[in-house]
């Protein structure tokens, strides 16, 4: 965008994700960001629960929570953008609202994709890239900054890596610990569920024949993990396990989550936001795709692997699927606990994950 005088531009705001998992795999682009403005103040504009992802990122400066739907959160917004003089805004989702709230706090510069019939609400319009559905999402956020930027400096060598502070390490041992869980032992994370699709859920029983093999053969706590929305199918996989897990699901927020999640040797997941963060954190995620496409949305890490076996009808991409789930039934408890035990016996001392448990 050769017309944009990056020396006048000293405030930005960042409009992020709705989604745990898209937002981490906008990483690379607010790495990307910060690389292009070094000295501008960047602040990124967010639900609260992304808080617990971001608080220590070193790519923002500052993090606006914004929460609701509908009129009132627009006007809400607005106000709050024509506080901080923003003289940027970079729209990471689609939606018209985001570029509403940019258009009605008079941002002069306001970038995005062209979708959803707001490009007259945006200065520099992007079009949809020809890519979208056969490269990874991060790169449908980089690009966004790549054009901002100019294409001599696009990157080579994504970095969608995430840290986890010391006192957010140290409150995730404690409560290990006061569940049970020993620093003897392996902690493997099992996430049964998924917010917004059903399709992608590995039968719930299955999860459950894995969780008894990974406790009987592997001496490993296992702990399952999920939001308040995936008490459910956490329930059904307690019902029908022989033995005990640990079950921190509905009881932790999402800086806690994360904090977990930077403990475990292991974590096996449906598609859904956690498989993010752990390959993020490095630590050794195995994820379990169906319905949804892995070129676009696998872990962008080598800490990530995937299992798969796909028909002829997968992806679909659909919530629910109208069929037998055979995209997902194809795959046996036996073929993950061999994958997941392949991918523990690959670690080193310096790879396990560092349990040392609070006096």
């Amino acid at each position: 965008m050769a017309d944009i005088k990056k020396d006048n531009i000293r405030r930005i705001v960042v409009r992020g994700t709705n989604w745990v998992g898209d937002a981490v795999m906008t990483v690379p682009a607010l790495r990307a960001l910060r690389r292009a403005f070094p000295d501008a103040h960047i602040t990124l504009a967010t639900r609260g629960w992304a808080q617990g992802l971001f608080a220590d990122a070193d790519f923002v400066d500052d993090i606006q929570v914004h929460e609701g739907t509908g009129l009132r959160s627009v006007v809400s917004q607005v106000r709050a953008w024509q506080k901080h003089g923003f003289d940027l805004a970079v729209l990471f989702p689609n939606s018209l609202e985001s570029a509403l709230v940019a258009a009605l706090s008079r941002v002069p510069i306001r970038t995005g994709y062209a979708t959803e019939g707001r490009q007259r609400l945006l200065t520099h319009p992007l079009q949809l890239p020809e890519w979208r559905s056969s490269r990874h999402e991060i790169y449908y956020y980089l690009n966004i900054v790549e054009q901002l930027d100019g294409s001599e400096n696009q990157v080579t060598s994504p970095d969608g890596l995430l840290t986890v502070s010391a006192a957010s390490k140290a409150e995730a041992r404690s409560l290990l610990e006061s569940h049970g869980v020993s620093a003897e032992r392996r902690l493997i994370a099992l996430c049964p569920g998924s917010i917004n699709s059903r399709a992608k859920r590995w039968p719930a029983e299955r999860y459950a024949a894995l969780g008894d093999r990974m406790i009987s053969e592997l001496d490993a706590d296992v702990v399952l993990i999920g939001s308040e929305a995936e008490l459910e199918v956490t329930s059904q996989v307690t019902k029908a396990m022989k033995r005990q897990p640990i079950v921190l699901t509905s009881k932790t927020n999402l800086t806690q989550l994360a904090g977990v999640l930077s403990l475990v040797d292991l974590l096996v997941t449906n598609d859904t936001g956690p498989a993010h963060i752990a390959s993020a954190l490095g630590r050794p995620t195995l994820v379990i795709f169906g319905p949804t496409n892995p070129l676009t949305t696998r872990p962008y890490s080598e800490s990530g692997q995937i299992m798969r076996v796909p028909p002829e009808c997968a992806p679909c991409m659909l919530r629910d699927c109208p069929i037998d789930h055979r995209c997902m039934t194809a795959i046996t408890p036996d073929d993950v606990f061999q994958q997941s035990s392949l991918m523990l016996a690959a670690q080193t001392s310096e790879t396990r994950a560092d349990r040392v448990m609070l006096a």
